[in-house]
């Protein structure tokens, strides 16, 4: 190892007065918002998949009024070509209410815990796990970049 110091910088240094049960419990908040990252990963999926489907059901649609199937190609398209996904709803409409709602108010109450109780540091749990796992001196076992 070529640098002198192999201690965490000091955005993952616990500050003063913060006790083990402070950092765990703030961790484990940060568990859960994380948690929730991927679920809005999810419904953004879900947002792309079922725009993707609405596009080759339209394209499905014309193709079958192509082939000669009018009747069931009219009634596809009134009933089902760029329909709601819930009442009033395009799933875009869900992303932007989940986002303006339940994930902007979690994603705040966490940043407000680490504020108060934290400092504002992010991830502390984490580096100091890493601390007490690490093989301290070792090449690929480094404190920091």
């Amino acid at each position: 190892m070529t640098r002198g110091d192999d201690t965490p910088d000091a955005a993952h240094r616990r500050p003063a007065g913060a006790t083990d049960a402070t950092v765990a419990a703030v961790g484990r908040l940060s568990e859960a918002l994380e948690t929730v990252e991927r679920a809005r990963g999810h419904l953004y999926s879900f947002h792309q998949l079922t725009g993707s489907a609405d596009l080759a059901l339209g394209d499905a649609v014309d193709r079958l009024d192509r082939a000669g199937h009018t009747e069931l190609a009219a009634r596809l398209r009134r009933d089902l070509v760029g329909r709601n996904v819930l009442p009033g709803r395009w799933t875009f409409q869900i992303v932007e209410e989940y986002d303006d709602g339940y994930y902007a108010a979690f994603r705040a109450a966490e940043r407000a815990a680490r504020d108060e109780l934290l400092a504002g540091k992010r991830h502390l749990h984490e580096a100091e796990m890493k601390e007490d796992r690490r093989t301290h001196g070792a090449l690929g076992h480094e404190a920091r970049p």
